[in-house]
């Protein structure tokens, strides 16, 4: 769920709020929840991170453990489905799931980083294509932001955490109908985790918790963030998890497309670029939609990248077909 800044064509001012604007938007949310609710307890909050004495521990943090895959031959096929960071552009794994129980796919497991890991635990929980479609079209940015004291930057994901543990129902990781992983980078020592057990809501807020933007997620004694400046795009995650065939989902921006406009940008696309290319080039089949160059929240916007994402998985219907076959094809 990471980004580098808001890329909005200057032109489209209405799409996303100037940062500072958005910030505050997200600031009065916060605060009125809170008054509403009561401050330790308000809406979303994740009351093993946040600050006062009125906090209470969850009864299942997060854990990093290896996924309990049903029992199956060694040479069993294994198909897995990752979605990886883009912020708003994560819109298109909408799309691409509409359009994968549209052909009536269904993987072994999924694998997300960032707003992929959000995607990826709404579809594992068992939401129909019309409810996710609601979901990602109803969503704004003050629903998943809380004003918090812990760190400097003075916003957290708690209401991504409260969202998902209302959706779900509160079920854990492991209590999914389809086995899930959320991707997440621990700060303390820089390595990659995966989630697959515990708090799906708290798994989740640490994979969408933004470097220097939303406040760290503390889990078990460490500190955990979005793993976007890491690795956008977890196929290597998923192949160590026990996948043997990959459809891995970029959701990065089309850098070939920028205009001049974006010349501020082209650093910062070319480390994603970068990073993303080691593990896209391990995916069997990898959809990377075609969601122009700027991002945004409008409802326009969000209609056009689930559109894309439906279209991306139909132009490779066949394709995708094969890779779920369970009987490998004769070399």
């Amino acid at each position: 769920m990471a980004w580098p800044g808001p890329r909005l064509a200057p032109d489209r001012p209405r799409q996303w709020p100037g940062r500072r604007r958005w910030l505050l938007a997200a600031a009065a949310t916060a605060a009125a929840g809170s008054l509403a609710s009561g401050v330790a307890g308000g809406e979303g909050t994740a009351a093993t991170v946040s600050s006062g004495p009125a906090a209470t521990p969850m009864a299942s943090e997060p854990e990093a453990v290896p996924l309990a895959l049903a029992a199956a031959p060694p040479d069993a096929v294994r198909t897995a489905w990752v979605f990886g960071s883009g912020g708003p552009r994560g819109f298109v794994h909408i799309g691409v799931l509409k359009g994968l129980v549209a052909l009536g796919l269904r993987p072994d497991l999924v694998v997300g980083s960032s707003v992929g890991a959000l995607a990826a635990t709404l579809y594992a929980a068992g939401l129909d294509a019309g409810r996710l479609e609601s979901l990602a079209r109803s969503v704004q940015p003050w629903d998943l932001v809380r004003l918090t004291l812990r760190g400097p930057t003075w916003l957290s994901g708690d209401g991504i955490a409260g969202l998902v543990r209302e959706v779900l129902g509160g079920r854990r990781l492991q209590d999914l109908p389809v086995p899930a992983a959320c991707v997440a980078l621990r700060l303390d020592d820089g390595e990659l985790v995966a989630f697959t057990r515990g708090d799906a809501g708290l798994a989740v807020q640490a994979s969408t918790a933004i470097v220097g933007r939303l406040a760290p997620v503390a889990i078990r004694g460490a500190r955990y963030a979005d793993p976007d400046l890491h690795m956008p795009l977890p196929v290597r995650i998923a192949r160590s998890l026990g996948a043997t065939r990959v459809l891995a989902v970029d959701a990065s921006a089309h850098e070939d497309r920028a205009p001049p406009q974006a010349a501020a940008y082209r650093e910062s696309d070319r480390r994603k670029r970068e990073l993303t290319l080691p593990d896209a080039r391990l995916a069997d089949v990898l959809l990377h939609p075609d969601t122009g160059y700027w991002a945004g929240w409008s409802g326009a916007y969000r209609v056009r990248l689930i559109a894309a994402g439906e279209a991306a998985v139909h132009a490779r219907a066949d394709a995708l077909r094969d890779l779920h076959a369970r009987v490998h094809s004769p070399s």
